[in-house]
């Protein structure tokens, strides 16, 4: 049966009205029109541009809590009662949706609420990971699987991020670095995971010390770097850890023999 089921931001709006912040539908997520309130607090910005962004916080939350982010969005719709209300807010709506490039619609009419000056609403799919299991580039259609466990003793570098909403150039210098490192002789792979808090886990896999210096003294590594603390990561912590053991699993095809590597 396919899965229902709604997403609610804590508005009085939805209690009042009768409705939920996002229904999920399947693969399908449908984001009611947002607007620029902070739930919270249920107080508004007179500034439309602060509106804006209120919205979209509003809007990644609820993809979030449905298992997905901007770059699931499909087709996104703008309202304003105003249309020159509409450019100033256009950096902010880029930072969110440059990469994606969703279809959008922008349209001139009165909202619900005087003090409301945007509003939002998105439709999003919801993928498998960007980041394929064992190292493979975003550009791969093979199923997604973890890095397979190899033979102690080898190195993993963990880096857990949070993301600024500034994605800039992102996605494709990503993509470029996964099939870099796998020139780096001593490479094992790479686990990706994306939670729906927005915390990001990237684990990589290095048969050695000198395989993973390698790699950390790379030039284009090292320019990715410098650009993720200036643009792309609100914070991020890197941990590496020495293998001492590593056990793996893979389930048989008959679903009840299931058998250890």
């Amino acid at each position: 049966m396919t899965e229902r089921r709604a997403i609610l931001s804590g508005s009085a709006f939805e209690e009042q009205i009768g409705y939920a912040r996002a229904v999920v539908d399947g693969d399908w997520v449908h984001v009611s029109g947002t607007t620029g309130f902070d739930y919270a607090t249920m107080t508004i910005s007179d500034d439309v541009v602060q509106q804006a962004e209120q919205c979209l916080r509003n809007i990644e939350a609820a993809l979030a809590e449905a298992d997905c982010t901007f770059a699931d969005v499909v087709r996104v719709r703008y309202l304003l009662p105003d249309r020159e209300d509409f450019e100033p807010c256009w950096p902010v709506l880029r930072r969110c949706f440059g990469d994606v490039q969703p279809a959008a619609t922008m349209l001139m009419c009165g909202l619900s609420d005087p003090r409301m000056k945007i509003e939002t609403e998105v439709s999003a799919r919801r993928r498998v990971p960007p980041h394929r299991g064992g190292g493979t580039s975003t550009r791969s259609k093979a199923p997604v699987l973890p890095v397979a466990a190899h033979e102690p003793p080898y190195y993993a570098a963990v880096f857990t991020t949070v993301r600024t909403q500034d994605q800039d150039g992102y996605s494709e210098t990503s993509a470029h670095l996964e099939d870099l490192v796998k020139d780096v002789p001593g490479y094992l792979g790479m686990d990706h995971a994306q939670t729906p808090g927005g915390l990001g886990i990237t684990v990589g896999y290095f048969r050695d010390a000198d395989a993973l210096a390698q790699w950390r003294t790379d030039a284009e590594h090292g320019v990715a770097r410098k650009r993720g603390r200036a643009q792309w990561y609100e914070r991020y912590t890197l941990h590496v850890a020495k293998v001492e053991r590593s056990t793996g699993f893979t389930r048989a095809e008959d679903p009840r023999t299931p058998t250890a590597d």
